[in-house]
């Protein structure tokens, strides 16, 4: 049974035109999927009309836009018909299999959470992107800015989070999880992290391997990083710098690729009763295309729906 996965036409810089772009991408490679778009449907059926997949694309009438500039929470309300709302929906209520979107990040989380609810009450969702190491597989770090003041209790979640995103869409059987600090020493770091640090030793929910200081990211040391939002989107944006400042000083290696928003796709929620992708706003039709491979194999693992279970069992 071919996945339904919803697009958000109107998220990004270049949309709609480059969205739709990256749509046919997808579409020409993959038989096994069928898209719904949202937008201005008197913009999208002309753009739709000569595409070359059309009977695969299914267009949901949603003509209001939340800007980047937006409150996350008031367009929420302010906005029901936008893309990103009505995407979102359409997701509640089981009539797609996953939602992507290059638009406002902080609106798409924020209405994820509230549309869709956590996977448990006392659970807090958040943001997560895969971590290139030059020699291994990738591992993933979270969060990466949805939760900048956090309690040891949430990056014990966010363990958890992180363990089942390897388990049942890396395929990794005991993902290792360590604590993003300053030191590798129990003692060192913050009141947060030392207070982390001792409940992530006698929590038996994931296989625990210590502190890895930010230098040891790009190691075999673990699979799972888990640090604030704060910290996390410190770490992803000086990373992104440096890799930019590399690559104009005219070094090129495959492994700089991986650091490439395009090749990415996006960063997925986790925590929340659904499959959902953000990318990044100057998503090109490469990043559109690999965002919306990315949510396919999010939703196909039916990764919420496992979360939920690792969260009851624990």
């Amino acid at each position: 049974m071919a996945l339904n996965i919803g697009l958000d036409l109107f998220g990004g810089d270049y949309a709609p035109l480059c969205n739709l772009e990256g749509l046919k991408l997808v579409l020409e490679r993959q038989p096994d999927i069928k898209v719904t778009v949202f937008g201005d449907e008197a913009l999208v059926r002309p753009l739709t009309k000569e595409h070359p997949y059309k009977e695969r694309i299914h267009i949901v009438h949603a003509p209001d836009k939340i800007d980047m500039g937006d409150s996350p929470m008031r367009s929420v309300i302010s906005k029901p018909n936008s893309s990103i709302i009505q995407g979102l929906n359409y997701l509640k209520r089981g009539l797609i299999d996953g939602f992507a979107s290059a638009g406002n990040t902080g609106a798409i989380f924020g209405a994820s959470v509230i549309i869709l609810g956590a996977v448990l009450e006392n659970v807090r969702p958040c943001l997560m992107t895969h971590v290139p190491r030059p020699h291994d597989p990738d591992a993933i770090i979270l969060d990466i800015g949805a939760n900048a003041d956090v309690k040891p209790e949430t990056l014990a979640d966010f363990a958890l989070l992180g363990d089942a995103y390897c388990r049942h869409v890396l395929n990794i059987e005991q993902p290792r999880v360590a604590l993003v600090n300053i030191g590798e020493e129990p003692e060192k770091g913050n009141e947060l992290t030392k207070a982390a640090y001792r409940l992530f030793q006698q929590d038996g929910r994931f296989r625990f391997v210590g502190n890895a200081e930010p230098d040891k990211l790009f190691r075999d040391l673990a699979d799972v990083y888990v640090c604030s939002g704060f910290a996390g989107n410190l770490i992803l944006k000086l990373s992104e710098a440096l890799v930019e400042i590399v690559k104009r000083l005219g070094f090129k290696h495959p492994y700089l690729d991986r650091f490439n928003y395009e090749n990415l796709g996006g960063s997925p929620v986790l925590g929340v009763n659904g499959a959902v992708v953000i990318g990044h706003g100057i998503s090109n039709a490469s990043a559109i295309a690999n965002m919306l491979l990315r949510c396919r194999e999010i939703a196909s693992s039916a990764l919420h729906k496992k979360i939920k279970q690792a969260f009851q069992q624990a």
